[in-house]
């Protein structure tokens, strides 16, 4: 007797390996921000990033006592739940492993608290003027009231829309990532426009005054279709 090997339809099949080419790539990206934008913070002294001129290291070297705790608690929060994330979008350890998501999943609703509510203290005194009290202000709220509205789904019983509210959340959390790679598109536009004539720490400046909103919005856009979609999927009259 031979066994039936059950083959999924092709549709379903191509989703599939699409869904887990996107993890896979949300997770290399994750991990390597994590790598070149966290661990250095752990690794070194603020003044010693500041002379490698290592990201905002400059910036808050010498801040004060409340500011540098807050700064360390955002990089660090952030950092964990980058690493957090995408291992709860992974549809296979969610059947396969419904423990380690669970706990996981409480790792990630803890760092994003800690995280967002140190992003609130550092808004005053953030890089970008006033667009970046209002950008990364905003980032901060709606990363902590949509998580907070997953884990009140979830612990509720009401699994798809807990899944809504984190792939939002995600999105916020991904800024992380999206803040990095516009800011260096920017900045090479700008190199690739004005040639030598730019300055970089004017081109970075310029750059950075539009990632507050650009770091998230378009996020946001993507998560919300995303929502949408799988919403319409799984309604009883598609």
């Amino acid at each position: 007797m031979t066994a039936t090997r059950l083959v999924r339809p092709a549709p379903v099949a191509r989703r599939a390996r699409g869904a887990r080419a996107v993890v896979a790539t949300l997770t290399l990206t994750s991990l390597a921000v994590v790598a070149f934008a966290v661990l250095p913070h752990l690794t070194a002294s603020l003044p010693a990033l500041a002379r490698d001129d290592v990201g905002l290291a400059a910036a808050y070297t010498g801040a004060p006592g409340f500011v540098l705790g807050a700064f360390y608690a955002h990089v660090v929060a952030g950092g964990v739940a980058l690493v957090c994330a995408p291992l709860q979008l992974w549809a296979g350890l969610r059947r396969r492993r419904p423990g380690v998501h669970r706990w996981t999943g409480r790792v990630y609703v803890a760092a994003v608290a800690v995280g967002g509510v140190a992003g609130l203290v550092l808004v005053p005194v953030n890089q970008a003027g006033l667009v970046g009290t209002l950008g990364f202000g905003a980032l901060a709220v709606l990363w902590l009231w949509t998580t907070w509205r997953g884990y009140r789904a979830v612990r509720g019983g009401d699994v798809a829309t807990h899944q809504d509210w984190m792939t939002r959340s995600f999105a916020l959390t991904y800024s992380g990532v999206t803040l990095r790679l516009w800011t260096t598109v920017l900045v090479v536009a700008q190199t690739l426009a004005l040639g030598d004539t730019v300055d970089p720490d004017v081109a970075f400046d310029r750059a950075y005054a539009l990632a507050p909103f650009l770091s998230w919005v378009p996020n946001l856009v993507v998560a919300e279709l995303l929502v949408r979609r799988r919403r319409q999927r799984t309604s009883p009259d598609s």
